[in-house]
């Protein structure tokens, strides 16, 4: 009863403190304010050691949405990990993620920064790994040592403030002079690192070996959306430069993924590959210059991804830890409440009309139409949202539609502090997005184009759902085309081999210059040498010693007869 209070009461002060920050928000909205906290913990000689919070909307409101979604993640947890023996441990380290996530966000300061940015690394570590087998913690390292590289950069953007002066990065994002263009550099590879941008991808479905709690709070509000974050924090300084560079490589983050999650079968992995798309279509019209539709995004699909995988982690509690989505089937009869709940939350992801990812994305859209890029970057966008409904509808399809498939239900238990947290986050996918555009936007958005280029998203709605479909249906020979462009399909599948590079390709030189060094020195000639010649010399004397221990009176008598024989002689 201890533990079941300690995550009762965990969720409750955090939806509580979630509430009062949404309505504190609200005041500086309508008010237009911002408060800067400034606490001087240390003074020596005149030199101040500050600690320094911002309070402003675009702080306040994410805060407030990463504590609704944690207090619901931790009251589900109190039933998803009610038989695992270390849950105390468990809540302690998820509480610390949130802690690390309030403290990057509330932080105008780069040395805070890094506190909270440092504190989500290796805490999401520790959680990656909490299963304790190889598969995690090989995962674990690869997350941990991808997030170092923006660790790293976050500190060399440190260093390189000290040419300002302070670490106060508000006072200088207008500031356009030569040595703004390498904090720039930085700060984007520490944005990127952190949101799995493509060339460091690999790492974000890896990370999916943490418990499925923990996936749906990293996956939606905090790990990885921190960089997406920041960047949207430096926007002004980023906007002094030519980003088509990465705004290139963010889109083909987002193809890459959605492409990815249609030809792969592990159901918490799907879902990762499409918070890695979504977090593309941020970094994507972030970096066309729209912070505030970015920031937007990012809040409608925190509240649609939560809900989403705390589906799937119950879908996976009821078959028994089978995450294979081809084992499953005709869900919708056991689990009906639950399969509710996934389809909500599916077609708040594929943008259907008025639930609450719709009124982001479909504004994303129309106002990448409007910003005069060329056809290609129009081209990958709304191939990109084709994609996403695809393997949504795949995903539903498998799942719901087929017939029970050769595995079944162990239990069909659905349990009533789940359900809570999946009515709540329920309503949020279906409201959060028009309540956010009312209050953020100054006016409503408005947009006049073609009708043909107005139905485009919707268009790729349809051709998403009938592609999904075609490439779903399930009997004997529907493999054929997979086998028979295999080479395609598992470069596909693969992530355009990215895991091969960031890990085997980058460790393989290291592990045979060891495995050289191991079998030349260490048990070649080194052994050999060093402690088997000795080794021998040692035997050697010690067998002629006990010859002579053995035979000494023969050896004497032998020895006498000699020298009488040589003292004859002469």
């Amino acid at each position: 009863m201890k533990n079941t209070s300690f995550y009762m009461l965990s969720s409750f002060i955090l939806f509580i403190f979630g509430l009062m920050m949404i309505l504190l928000g609200l005041y500086l909205l309508f008010f237009d304010m911002v408060y800067l906290l400034d606490w001087e913990f240390i003074s020596v000689n005149s030199m101040l050691l500050t600690f320094t919070l911002i309070f402003d909307w675009i702080s306040m409101f994410f805060c407030g949405c990463v504590f609704f979604i944690s207090s619901m993640v931790i009251l589900y947890s109190h039933s998803y990990m009610i038989n695992d023996i270390n849950k105390i441990r468990f809540l302690y380290l998820v509480l610390m993620f949130i802690m690390s996530m309030f403290m990057m966000i509330m932080s105008p300061n780069m040395i805070s920064i890094l506190i909270g940015w440092d504190g989500l690394g290796l805490v999401s570590y520790c959680l990656v790994i909490y299963f304790q087998n190889y598969k995690s913690y090989s995962a674990g390292m690869l997350t941990i040592l991808t997030n170092r590289i923006g660790d790293v950069a976050i500190l060399l953007s440190i260093a390189w403030m000290m040419n300002y002066g302070s670490w106060h990065f508000f006072y200088y994002l207008n500031i356009f002079n030569s040595w703004a263009f390498y904090l720039m550099i930085l700060l984007i590879l520490a944005g990127f690192t952190k949101s799995a941008q493509i060339p460091f991808s690999s790492w974000l479905p890896a990370a999916m070996a943490a418990p499925t709690p923990v996936s749906a709070l990293v996956h939606s509000s905090t790990l990885v959306t921190a960089g997406v974050y920041l960047l949207i924090r430096f926007s002004d300084l980023l906007y002094m430069f030519n980003c088509n560079y990465f705004l290139i490589l963010s889109m083909m983050t987002m193809f890459m993924s959605g492409l990815g999650a249609n030809f792969e079968f592990d159901l918490k992995k799907i879902i990762a590959l499409s918070t890695l798309s979504q977090l593309g279509l941020m970094m994507t019209i972030l970096f066309m210059g729209f912070p505030h539709l970015s920031y937007f995004h990012l809040l409608t699909h925190a509240f649609f991804k939560a809900l989403l995988f705390l589906c799937a982690g119950l879908i996976i509690h009821v078959m028994n830890d089978t995450q294979d989505i081809r084992f499953m089937g005709g869900l919708s009869n056991q689990l009906p409440f639950t399969m509710t709940c996934f389809c909500i939350s599916n077609m708040s992801l594929c943008g259907f009309p008025y639930l609450s990812g719709f009124y982001s994305k479909d504004l994303i859209l129309e106002i990448s139409s409007f910003n005069g890029s060329n056809f290609f970057i129009y081209f990958i966008m709304y191939i990109s949202v084709g994609l996403t409904v695809s393997y949504s509808m795949r995903l539903v399809y498998y799942s719901m539609m087929v017939h029970s498939n050769t595995y079944t239900c162990q239990n069909y238990m659905e349990d009533k502090f789940m359900n809570i947290s999946m009515i709540f986050l329920v309503l949020m996918s279906i409201m959060s997005g028009s309540v956010i555009s009312w209050l953020i936007f100054t006016t409503p958005v408005f947009l006049m184009l073609p009708f043909f280029m107005k139905i485009m998203s919707l268009i790729m709605i349809f051709m998403g759902i009938f592609l999904g479909y075609e490439l779903s249906i399930f009997y004997y020979s529907s493999f054929s085309n997979f086998i028979k462009f295999y080479n395609i399909s598992s470069f596909f599948s693969s992530m355009w081999f990215m895991p091969l590079f960031s890990t085997y390709f980058l460790s393989k030189t290291f592990l045979n210059y060891s495995y050289n060094l191991n079998s030349n020195l260490e048990v070649g000639w080194g052994e050999f040498v060093f402690s088997k010649l000795s080794f021998f010399y040692v035997v050697v004397l010690s067998k002629l010693m006990q010859f002579f221990y053995y035979n000494n009176l023969k050896i004497y008598m032998m020895s006498f007869f000699l020298f009488i024989f040589m003292f004859i002689i002469y």
